[in-house]
């Protein structure tokens, strides 16, 4: 009896496992359906026509910029409020409170932080529509995701390393960034492999904070739109699924890119620490 629970268990799994791959399977494969007759190299570094013909490569600039501005602002942010949480903090209720709070921060639509950066970041602090406004706005976003993977990933150091490093003369602060962090840094990189993506998804906050002008931005204070904003132009504005689709196949690359890159240099922290 124990045998056949295990084997149906077993069924079970495999059959969710092959069902969660031929539906990203078909989902890929339909955007490269649609979309590789369009990819060029005119495509792609090619400025964009309102008139058709023209390329993405202010989109993709645009996107570059949102990445690269956010993970600078809320990584060390995020990676520092979650050591100070696991590391510093008297585990407490407030503590507890935090960690809910962030946890629900998680939750909210991303709507609602456009509206935020709209009212805040544009019209308060008065940067206008721009790409720093949007960044701004994507750091909130991806903060909560940042602050709790670091921590999951500060709870799996070995508490013996860090009294290994105490007992050999080791300040709490020198075993912090010697010890902890560098074994924590593949999680903590995993975290960051799922902002970029959480970045790159993202159209109501930057469709609300960075506007939609299709032109390269001359600074970070420009109006501009991403990639995820142009394709859902393109698909509500002309009904192009073709165009839409081969703005979904870079976006795939660029997230691919980052991705292996990330990979990379959790393995030569691992490395480093074996």
């Amino acid at each position: 009896m124990r045998s056949f629970k295990d084997n149906v268990l077993r069924g079970l799994l495999w059959l969710s496992a092959l069902l969660t791959i031929a539906i990203l399977v078909t989902i890929v494969g339909y955007i490269f359906y649609k979309g590789i007759g369009l990819i060029s190299f005119d495509f792609i570094f090619g400025d964009y026509s309102p008139t058709g013909g023209g390329g993405i490569w202010p989109m993709i600039v645009t996107t570059i910029y949102t990445i690269v501005i956010s993970l600078v602002i809320a990584t060390p942010i995020g990676i520092l409020a979650a050591v100070y949480l696991q590391e510093y903090a008297k585990q407490g209720r407030l503590v507890r409170l935090i960690r809910f709070a962030t946890e629900s921060l998680t939750g909210i639509p991303s709507i609602i932080y456009g509206l935020f950066g709209a009212v805040f970041f544009v019209t308060t602090l008065k940067l206008g529509m721009s790409i720093i406004a949007a960044s701004l706005t994507l750091t909130i976003i991806i903060l909560p995701v940042i602050i709790r993977t670091t921590e999951e990933s500060l709870k799996t150091v070995p508490r013996s390393y860090r009294e290994g490093s105490l007992a050999l003369g080791n300040t709490k602060l020198q075993t912090l960034y010697k010890v902890i962090l560098p074994s924590a840094m593949p999680g903590i990189l995993a975290g960051i492999i799922l902002s970029i993506g959480r970045i790159v998804g993202e159209s109501a906050a930057i469709f609300l904070t960075a506007g939609t002008v299709a032109a390269l931005p001359e600074s970070i204070f420009s109006s501009a739109r991403t990639l995820t904003v142009h394709s859902f132009l393109v698909t509500q504005e002309a009904g192009d699924i073709e165009l839409a689709a081969a703005v979904g196949i870079v976006l795939i690359v660029i997230i691919l890119a980052l991705n292996l890159i990330a990979t990379l240099i959790s393995k030569i922290f691992n490395k480093a620490n074996y």
